[in-house]
């Protein structure tokens, strides 16, 4: 082809120039614009990651001033005001996200068609001589070159665009979730359900003293016909414990764990449930707020009263100088926190409940007109204040239940005059009742539709609850005088409830109408709670004896068993195994086996 078919005009070729610096100018803009925005992304993706916005130091230091001083109106304000700037920072978060993404499209769009444009172009320089594959030549590097403009283009582009799409920042990605997040910061919000194990599986361990539901009764369980600690006939293990306490053991899945404390120590321990062997132990230290002198506390009580509770993903531990302490099963510390040191003459002794997450406190403590005493429901997870409400009671030592009981959860409980039910969702109060005398040990339970509790050495009530307000006149089913117990819990299988007084007198009632079916002296003093088990009730003296009689309206002795130590605690049932804490040692009696299989 001659030179001079391939020689465009001059007007021509002026007018390609302009507009081929006009297409380059275009695709400047455009990449400074892209270039822009991306680094805008990426400026918010590094201070997403730097900065937090709900876990401010600001924010954790109006939170706990919050949990001391829940009545400072001016704190309250402060905390309100945060909530806003975070729904504003919330709100712009949103509106960059949505806004940038669409101009950083637009600018990848302009740049691309832009630079194809600008490409195709490109002026060419006039060829001093003909080349015979000059014309291919030429199309081969202009197709190179614009490949590589867009290739570029799209690889800037797409990268900025995964960042700011990746960039999330640490609030919520939907409105609706900012309310529950706000809520958390400040300490409103519930605690996360998800990782919490099923009510089966909690009906299968022993969480907490006297059981699941704190009604100390199992339907499934078998226990050894003989026990002899002397040559180990259906003991499956003994094993020392390190530290005294008086706290029963819990029980969940293949670990059993205890808590024990003197004047300067405090631990936590976890052992294994098949062997006996201990797994770990923790000692609690360091907790924020505990006293920096040593309590003197009753030998009687001891420093570690209080039987521990487990959510199944964590273990509580609670001590007599106010230190709350929480461990995962494998035994991490999760948090700690001192409540405060027990205004209690007698020690503090008061167990620990668990509900949907929550970890249930009844603080009881001083006079009632000093208004000392609370009740507490803190996330498991982090020990997060959810809510507290004041109780016009002094101290007491009873521990509380949570019962679903006239359609809703409630948690029950007892101290000074009043029996008192509270919405476990949120502390409200749905019902109290007035009739206990005294200082308040026993702990209520629930069965056969009735709340039954002791006031010691005086009656034995059963309370309807599904009253609102004070029900002392109207919900009172039926009382009892007769042999009541000044230490220990009911217990009761929905047709009978049956007591043991400190005294050694045992005694059955019928749950309709609260007649007297039967007394029997089992002539030794007893602490512990009595339990039931499959048709059996069991009692363990302080001496260490192990009574088994029917748990029928005749009172039969089945079999009886010496421990050899003295015990104070409360037994814990398990996968036919029995579980017992003595002053020295802990006891399991049932088969030996290499593993303890809990059924659910």
């Amino acid at each position: 082809m001659p030179a001079a078919a391939r020689t465009t005009s001059p007007a021509s070729a002026a007018s390609t120039a302009v507009l081929h610096r006009a297409l380059v100018n275009v695709v400047v803009m455009a990449s400074l614009f892209c270039v822009i925005v991306g680094s805008a992304f990426l400026i918010r993706y590094w201070r997403a990651k730097a900065e937090d916005p709900l876990k401010s130091p600001q924010a954790i230091a109006l939170k706990d001033r919050l949990r001391n001083e829940p009545r400072n109106e001016q704190l309250k304000q402060q905390i309100r005001e945060l909530d806003l700037a975070l729904r504003r920072q919330y709100f712009r978060h949103l509106a960059f996200s949505h806004t940038g993404g669409w101009l950083l499209v637009g600018g990848l769009a302009v740049l691309i068609l832009s630079g194809r444009q600008a490409a195709r172009l490109r002026a060419q320089p006039p060829l001093p001589a003909l080349k015979t594959d000059a014309e291919k030549r030429a199309a081969r590097t202009a197709a190179l070159a614009r490949w590589a403009v867009a290739g570029v283009a799209l690889a800037t582009g797409a990268g900025f665009l995964a960042l700011s799409l990746s960039a999330k920042s640490t609030l919520p990605d939907r409105p609706q979730d900012l309310a529950k997040s706000l809520a958390k910061l400040s300490g409103e919000g519930g605690p996360d359900l998800a990782d919490l194990p099923k009510p089966a599986e909690f009906r299968a361990n022993w969480p907490r003293f006297l059981g699941p539901d704190g009604n100390a009764c199992v339907t499934n369980f078998t226990l050894p016909t003989e026990i002899n600690l002397t040559n180990g006939t259906g003991v499956a293990w003994k094993t020392a414990v390190p530290l005294l306490g008086f706290g029963s053991p819990i029980v969940w899945s293949n670990q059993v764990f205890l808590s024990g404390a003197t004047m300067t120590n405090r631990a936590v321990f976890c052992f294994d449930a098949a062997t006996g062997a201990l797994v770990w132990q923790r000692p609690v230290t360091n907790v924020p707020g505990s006293p920096a002198q040593p309590l003197e506390i009753p030998d009687s009580t001891g420093y570690a009263a209080p039987t521990m509770a487990t959510d199944g993903r964590r273990v509580f531990a609670w001590f007599g100088n106010g230190d709350l302490a929480a461990f995962t099963l494998a035994g991490a510390p999760v948090w700690a926190k001192s409540l405060g040191v027990p205004k209690n003459m007698y020690g503090h002794a008061t167990s620990l409940a668990c509900w949907q997450g929550r970890l249930i406190v009844q603080f009881d403590q001083g006079e009632p007109e000093e208004g000392k005493s609370r009740l507490y429901a803190l996330d498991s997870a982090s020990g997060r204040v959810l809510w507290q409400k004041s109780r016009p009671v002094g101290a007491s030592w009873a521990t509380p239940i949570v019962a679903d009981a006239a359609g809703k959860p409630q948690i029950i409980t007892l101290g000074g005059k009043w029996v008192i039910a509270y919405a476990a969702k949120d502390g409200t109060e749905l019902w109290r009742f007035q009739g206990l005398n005294g200082e308040v040990t026993p702990s209520p339970i629930f069965a056969a539709g009735l709340v039954f509790v002791i006031s010691p050495s005086d009656q034995l009530f059963a309370i309807r609850p599904d009253g609102f307000g004070d029900v002392t006149k109207t919900h009172q089913a039926w009382a009892s005088d007769e042999n009541v117990p000044d230490i220990t819990s009911p217990v009761s299988d929905g047709e009978l409830v049956f007591t043991a007084a400190s005294s050694g007198l045992a005694t059955c009632f019928d749950t309709k109408d609260g007649k007297k079916l039967w007394e029997q002296d089992l002539e030794s003093e007893i602490n512990a709670s009595p339990v039931l088990a499959a048709g059996r009730l069991i009692v363990i003296t302080k001496k260490g004896t192990l009574i088994v009689a029917a748990a029928a309206r005749e009172f039969k002795l089945i079999a009886k068993a010496e421990l050899r130590e003295n015990v104070l605690a409360s037994p814990a049932l398990v996968a036919n195994h029995l579980f017992v804490r003595t002053t020295k040692s802990l006891i399991c009696l049932g088969a030996k086996a290499g593993t303890l299989e809990v059924k659910r």
